[in-house]
């Protein structure tokens, strides 16, 4: 009786899984056609930052007129140019010229805004009687002027940690050989793909070390934030962070038209992770002199801090407890497996 009792219950447990996994994938693949399929679907200017100089008249009627777009007002045209150039708008309308709509634009800020707002500001000088001029604050490089590379650059940014996390993973076994690896990888990471990016492609023109310790330092984030929760959570970390980096961050990033092109919140919240935090922060350092890198740089920050702090956590318990995870074990084993007939 006591055998049947317990195959029962037993069954019952298996059953609860089963049902649990079910309904916990079908969400998870709910989010998941949600982060891919309405930024696409519901794409458009969301709070597009952008200044305006000219009387309150002209100011009014544009408000009135337009939408998607968060205002800013300015006295002169130099104040706006300042303004775009330090990161705090993505371009200007100078409309205080009887003859002339000035169009300030940052294509290296937002290609997608840019246009946006040559479009606007070409209509306005239309419907004005007067002539349309487009002055281009920040662009590309003439190599690849719509900064296709930057954009293209989003996958392997978020690939790029989760990859090399995996691969550190798979052939080395203790934690400091991991952190000092995960380090290494950062550095090489860091320089082969601003390197990549600059010299081949042609989408930077920057500080080639700048922009470089910016990508080892988006790299690093990514990079132990999988090693840390893989170390305290097992397989199911990796899973969470596969989620976050690749599946999540890679089409909420905003690294092509910019994520005030992304419905609310999602532009947001890519902005939180780290491939969009990550493109922030090389895309502001190399065209912008590090104007507006400090709101990346913190939230890279905390993924790197956090995800270090887990992974010493993790190996410290291991230590500390002298417990073997079987489950950790066994991942590492079909990982090792995995990996012997690519490293000979």
């Amino acid at each position: 009786m006591l055998n049947v009792n317990s195959t029962q219950a037993h069954e019952g447990k298996t059953w609860t899984k089963a049902v649990a996994a079910m309904f916990g994938t079908s969400a998870l693949l709910a989010v998941l056609v949600i982060a891919f399929a309405l930024p696409a679907s519901r794409s458009g200017p969301h709070d597009v930052p952008i200044g305006i100089v000219g009387t309150p008249a002209q100011i009014d009627g544009f408000r009135s007129a337009t939408n998607g777009f968060a205002v800013s007002i300015y006295h002169t045209s130099p104040d706006a140019r300042q303004a775009i150039e330090h990161r705090q708008i993505d371009g200007a309308l100078i409309l205080n010229s009887p003859t002339e709509v000035d169009i300030m634009v940052a294509t290296a800020a937002s290609p997608t805004a840019a246009a946006l707002l040559q479009a606007v500001g070409q209509h306005i000088a239309q419907v004005t009687h007067r002539s349309a001029h487009i002055d281009e604050v920040r662009g590309f490089p003439h190599r690849d002027p719509k900064g296709i590379g930057l954009a293209a650059g989003a996958l392997p940014l978020a690939l790029g940690g989760f990859m090399g996390a995996v691969v550190i993973m798979m052939l080395i076994p203790g934690p400091a050989g991991r952190v000092l690896t995960a380090v290494g990888f950062a550095v090489i990471g860091g320089l082969a793909i601003v390197a990549t990016l600059q010299y081949v492609i042609g989408t930077f023109d920057g500080n080639f070390w700048m922009t470089s310790l910016a990508g080892m330092f988006g790299i690093a984030a990514t990079c132990f934030t999988v090693l840390g929760l893989r170390e305290v959570l097992g397989s199911p970390g990796l899973g969470i962070a596969a989620i976050l980096l690749v599946l999540l961050g890679n089409p909420l990033s905003g690294l092509g038209g910019g994520p005030e092109m992304l419905p609310t919140p999602w532009g947001a919240i890519g902005q939180l992770l780290p491939p969009g935090a990550t493109g922030a922060l090389m895309r502001n350092v190399a065209f912008f002199n590090g104007y507006g890198a400090t709101k990346p740089l913190i939230i890279l920050a905390c993924y790197l801090i956090g995800g270090a702090t887990l992974f010493a956590l993790g190996a410290a318990r291991t230590r500390r407890t002298g417990t073997i995870d079987v489950d950790r074990i066994e991942f590492d084993r079909q990982l090792l497996d995995r990996a012997r007939p690519i490293t000979g």
